[in-house]
């Protein structure tokens, strides 16, 4: 089975080093000096550039060149999916997505815009904790696989794992997803934290209660509450909310040190998910009638809206209520 990976940042390029010990890997970026640097020298110099590449890697700045593969990683940034999948040859090829957000405007899932767009197309979707710099050096990584298709869920796991990347099967696509979105968010809290010197008992409190936003949100929407305290809920939740590593945490903490959103998300080469999911997730938990108030307090400081001792504020004056 040959894959394809659509998008070249470090994390589509990441999966596509763990792809090549499997076999041939064709691997789409949109800038034609990192399909020059990766074929030339065997290095994403822009996004992974400590990572000796396989040479199994080859890559190109032709989406069309996809058609030759037998299933698709999308690794895209979340906002530009539908684009990415309108540009692609027309098939009915396993598209696996890796792209972890909400749709701004429409307020979908990334499977829920597949459907729209290339409803020919099987999903499936990998969704974990993993530090792409991690999974490319080769460290032990567990992640969700999560397909309806059992038969192809079986398939793709067979050719996906390797010995330090180890997929779990699912059958909730929509859990994976929520998990991956929601997570970001509840980062960028903790990084306001970390930030702001609020303390490891305060990040303790943001993760934990920001998985009950997790799973309250996940569970409305049709979301398997195993799934929400799997690998792809909980396990990436903890990751993301723990380390610079992570582009979220990291904005996060830019806020907390006082910092402004725009000034950070302006300076960015890398794409922090969260900053857009944001307000798409605050507006589908406010339309589905969910209290969501970490999420209402990290879109309130990305939009200037509050002050970070007034967010801080209005999330310890919430009523007691029981966990």
């Amino acid at each position: 089975m040959k894959i394809g990976v659509v998008g070249a940042g470090a994390w589509g390029t990441a999966l596509a080093q763990v792809m090549a010990q499997g076999g041939d890997v064709l691997l789409w970026a949109l800038e034609e000096d990192v399909v020059a640097s990766i074929n030339t020298h065997h290095v994403n110099d822009h996004y992974l550039p400590t990572i000796q590449l396989s040479p199994m890697i080859r890559a190109t700045g032709d989406l069309a060149d996809m058609a030759e593969c037998d299933a698709l990683l999308i690794v895209t940034p979340a906002q530009h999916v539908r684009a990415t999948l309108g540009a692609l040859p027309d098939s009915a090829t396993p598209l696996i997505l890796c792209a972890k957000g909400i749709e701004a405007g429409s307020g979908k899932l990334i499977s829920q815009v597949v459907e729209e767009v290339r409803p020919q197309s099987p999903i499936a979707v990998i969704s974990g904790p993993t530090f792409a710099h991690e999974v490319a050096a080769g460290l032990p990584t567990a992640v969700t696989l999560a397909c309806a298709d059992a038969s192809l869920a079986e398939k793709l796991a067979a050719r996906v794992a390797r010995p330090t990347f180890r997929p779990y099967l699912s059958d909730d696509v929509i859990g994976a997803e929520i998990g991956g979105a929601v997570k970001n968010v509840i980062a960028i809290a903790c990084g306001v934290a970390e930030g702001a010197g609020l303390g490891l008992n305060a990040r303790a409190a943001l993760i934990s209660r920001g998985f009950a936003e997790m799973t309250r949100f996940g569970l409305a929407l049709g979301a398997k509450a195993e799934t929400l305290a799997g690998l792809s809920g909980l396990g990436d939740l903890v990751l993301t909310c723990s380390s610079t590593n992570s582009r979220n945490f990291s904005l996060g903490k830019g806020l907390g040190e006082g910092q402004s959103a725009a000034d950070l998300l302006g300076n960015r080469r890398t794409v922090a998910e969260g900053a857009s999911t944001a307000p798409v997730l605050r507006d589908v938990a406010r339309k589905a009638g969910l209290e969501m108030p970490i999420v209402e307090g990290v879109c309130a400081l990305l939009e200037g809206k509050v002050t970070l001792a007034d967010m801080i504020d209005a999330l310890l004056a919430r009523p007691l209520r029981s966990e």
